[in-house]
């Protein structure tokens, strides 16, 4: 039952438990005294002993402070977020106002999640999967950039790109900063090196010495080895950026995953 829950025998009787596409599958009706609580804005997870619907759980979410922190930053940065979850459309609905998330869709099984992701690569965005569970994981590999909660399940783990070791969105904000100011990096370090290149090694091998403009070989090699003092120098620079550091991030899109 993917994505919707899970049968096993236990002291010889049947046990599902799951959502209500569960239930709808197994044709069992919600007796009367549960349809109040299936009203309630909470994920509900059904209980099923030998075709009976034995119980319901409900369970609530508490949102981070600093969650809506981190999507108030993300879409500070020019980011589309979404939310793509299996729990329920109240549910889902809450937790988006609460956060500020621009899109959401709720009741998703795991391929319906890749999906989504494909639809959105095709479209022409860049899209970067966060999530924690064993649904996440097809989503996480579809995407291009998967990140995994470091709390998260083994498979969500293996299937991402990148492992936050706290449960914390606001790490995300850190990760997408890092990896905007090595890309910035990266491209500094290879024009302090190509640019040096270009024009001492031609200067040294006597190119505009009729001009009277030459560099001797050994001044070129102190010069070239202070370009590599530079690249490094310049490269250690990055254990200075601070976590609140989070400006200036070119346009991307996210999706966020509840």
């Amino acid at each position: 039952m993917l994505g919707i829950g899970a049968r096993a025998k236990i002291d010889g009787h049947i046990v599902m438990i799951g959502d209500s596409r569960l239930l709808a599958k197994e044709s069992i009706q919600i007796p009367q005294k549960l349809l109040s609580l299936n009203n309630k804005e909470a994920t509900k997870v059904w209980i099923v002993v030998d075709g009976v619907l034995g119980g319901i759980i409900l369970l609530t979410d508490t949102i981070r402070q600093s969650s809506a922190e981190a999507i108030d930053t993300i879409r500070s940065m020019g980011i589309t977020t979404y939310m793509f979850t299996g729990d329920n459309n109240e549910v889902a609905a809450d937790i988006a106002k609460k956060t500020g998330i621009d899109y959401y869709e709720a009741e998703l099984l795991p391929d319906i999640k890749l999906r989504k992701i494909q639809a959105l690569r095709d479209s022409g965005k860049t899209v970067a999967m966060v999530g924690d569970g064993i649904n996440d994981a097809p989503a996480l590999i579809g995407a291009d950039i998967g990140i995994a909660i470091g709390a998260g399940t083994d498979i969500a783990i293996e299937s991402a790109d990148i492992i936050l070791t706290k449960s914390d969105l606001i790490n995300v904000v850190d990760a997408i900063t890092l990896s905007k100011q090595t890309y910035r990096k990266m491209l500094q370090n290879l024009w302090w090196a190509s640019g040096y290149n270009i024009i001492a090694i031609p200067l040294a091998a006597g190119i505009l010495a009729k001009w009277g403009i030459l560099i001797d070989p050994a001044i070129g090699a102190i010069l070239m080895s202070a370009s590599t003092v530079i690249v490094a120098i310049n490269a250690q620079l990055l254990k200075n950026i601070k976590p609140q550091q989070r400006k200036q991030i070119e346009h991307h899109h996210v999706r966020l995953h509840h």
